[in-house]
């Protein structure tokens, strides 16, 4: 697991791993741990989270690390090694495969949008097609936290896409699955995210932001929990038999 900032964790995804009897290892490259090569890591699924930066900030002054990474993730990426992807960690996924990331923008003439809140995305392809959607209908509700927008690769399949910001679930080929939205979170984590990025969601959605989303959570959160564990429950199914072995 690559985690970029101590309240964005793997959640619900750590839940279903800890309940498989999977064993997961943090590495943070923000604080200078080594990524490991994938012929190194024969039983690995690389789970890639979010975080408060974007993939363009590799060029800024000491997120160099963030270049590092993109080089790692693009040599896992080419070894068709299983991969999941969310939000920076999409970015960065679909970076590593020769797509793009710019700022999100909506609009005539085009000004910047931060997508922040709960809202639905629909579905492009039914659960015949793709086994991940099986049980979530034509649209889902999700938690959305950024300000940018993926450019994808040819080679990527777009499975989800909501109003504003068209690229938020995809897959690349069978092995590597991104998502700019939030399927992952928890109560307890949304709760620690409003208190650490506060100003962020206030610059998108105003003084009542917090209040506004916990709200929302409250009414709509045990449902939206147990979407996303299914979710991650079948996208596991999906790509841990693309390991070599299971320990």
């Amino acid at each position: 697991m690559v985690q970029h900032v101590d309240h964005e964790g793997p959640d619900l995804i750590g839940r279903l791993a800890s309940q498989q009897g999977l064993t997961i290892r943090t590495v943070r490259p923000d604080r200078g741990d080594a990524l490991p090569a994938p012929s190194d890591c024969p039983d690995c699924l690389a789970l890639v989270l979010g975080g408060p930066m974007g993939v363009n900030d590799r060029h800024s002054a000491g997120l160099n690390w963030l270049q590092t990474e993109l080089d790692w993730l693009a040599a896992w990426h080419q070894a068709e090694k299983p991969v999941i992807g969310i939000c920076l960690g999409a970015q960065l996924l679909a970076v590593a495969a020769g797509g793009s990331v710019e700022a999100l923008q909506v609009g005539e003439p085009p000004h910047p949008l931060k997508e922040v809140g709960l809202g639905a995305i629909h579905w492009l392809v039914g659960a015949d097609a793709e086994p991940l959607l099986e049980d979530l209908g034509t649209s889902t509700t999700v938690l959305h936290w950024h300000g940018d927008r993926i450019r994808l690769p040819e080679q990527a399949t777009l499975l989800g896409s909501s109003l504003h910001c068209a690229e938020q679930v995809f897959r690349i080929g069978r092995h590597a699955l991104g998502l700019q939205c939030h399927l992952e979170v928890s109560t307890a984590s949304l709760e620690q995210w409003i208190t650490q990025d506060e100003a962020y969601l206030v610059s998108a959605m105003g003084t009542q932001g917090p209040a506004q989303i916990k709200r929302v959570w409250q009414r709509v959160g045990n449902d939206l929990q147990i979407q996303g564990s299914r979710f991650f429950a079948a996208a596991l199914r999906q790509l841990l038999p693309l390991t070599t072995k299971r320990s």
